[in-house]
């Protein structure tokens, strides 16, 4: 038994939950490597490694494979590849990178995975080198602004393209940037397309309904200092049927489920679609309680 299985196991033992979605952390910034054919071997090395090693020994351990978006072509075939193997429930894409999401090249991506009905999650971490959070000199804060900061640039990009509107079936996730932005985005680009609606033309809501109806987030680190501000965070993108628990385990900051289940403010339902539920409904997972093994 691979040493991964067994600890997390023991991670799914502790926490109290019925499975794992692992994600690439040595290779969230991947998407920056000056050959983009180097983010395509290791990418595909890690995938059929995850699978054949992990994924195949247990099957409440999951992943979002990864997805070599700089390279189109190989997005493609890696979906191709990917999409029916043993614990596969869709495909993540590090969003440490600074090519556009809404290009053209990835039309054939997205419509890809909508037939499939497979969700696409970006996931958000931090780079010292880039030039716009260059300045911060502080690890907390480039933790604060740089796993905000680039899910900030897709997700606009993402709505005011006109995504959601050409994929209206297509779940996209958007992991571990907390959730205190979301509300100041989607005030944000209400406001200037209410005055330059012309510049998306593609839209037949307010970028805010998309960001609500059409898109997911996850919990982890969700900002809890400030519970009123919370609790109309977690209104504002309709958490009891958008919102997913995510520990982030074992990283420092990572949370345990009663982040969620202690909250006042939320309905007994809330507590149980966003600590499994809108998971299982997402990717198609049976919601009925595993036996640990």
């Amino acid at each position: 038994m691979h040493r991964d299985i067994t600890l997390t196991r023991r991670a799914m033992s502790a926490l109290g939950v019925d499975y794992m979605v692992l994600f690439p952390t040595p290779m969230l910034t991947l998407g920056l490597h000056p050959q983009p054919e180097m983010e395509v071997y290791l990418g595909r090395a890690y995938n059929r490694w995850l699978i054949d090693k992990v994924l195949t020994r247990d099957d409440r351990i999951k992943t979002l494979a990864y997805l070599p978006f700089n390279v189109p072509a190989e997005a493609v075939r890696t979906i191709e590849e990917f999409a029916d193997q043993p614990g596969v429930i869709g495909f993540c894409v590090p969003s440490t990178r600074h090519r556009p999401i809404h290009h053209n090249d990835y039309m054939r991506v997205y419509s890809m995975l909508e037939e499939r009905d497979l969700p696409i999650a970006f996931h958000a971490a931090y780079h010292w080198q880039d030039q716009s959070l260059s300045t911060i000199n502080r690890f907390l804060g480039m933790h604060a602004l740089g796993f905000v900061w680039c899910n900030m640039v897709h997700l606009t990009n993402w709505v005011l393209n006109g995504i959601p509107e050409r994929f209206p079936k297509l779940k996209s996730i958007w992991v571990e940037s907390g959730l205190a932005w979301v509300p100041f985005l989607m005030q944000r680009l209400d406001d200037q397309y209410l005055m330059r609606p012309s510049e998306a033309p593609q839209l037949k809501k307010l970028p805010s309904e998309y960001m609500r109806e059409n898109c997911w987030y996850t919990t982890q680190p969700m900002e809890t200092v400030n519970m009123k501000a919370l609790e109309l965070t977690l209104e504002m993108i309709n958490a009891e049927t958008q919102l997913l628990f995510a520990s982030d385990w074992p990283h420092f900051d990572f949370d345990l489920p009663q982040e969620i289940y202690d909250l006042p403010f939320l309905s007994e339902q809330a507590k149980r679609n966003i600590l499994g539920l809108n998971a299982a409904r997402l990717f198609n997972l049976d919601p009925t309680p595993r036996k640990s093994l």
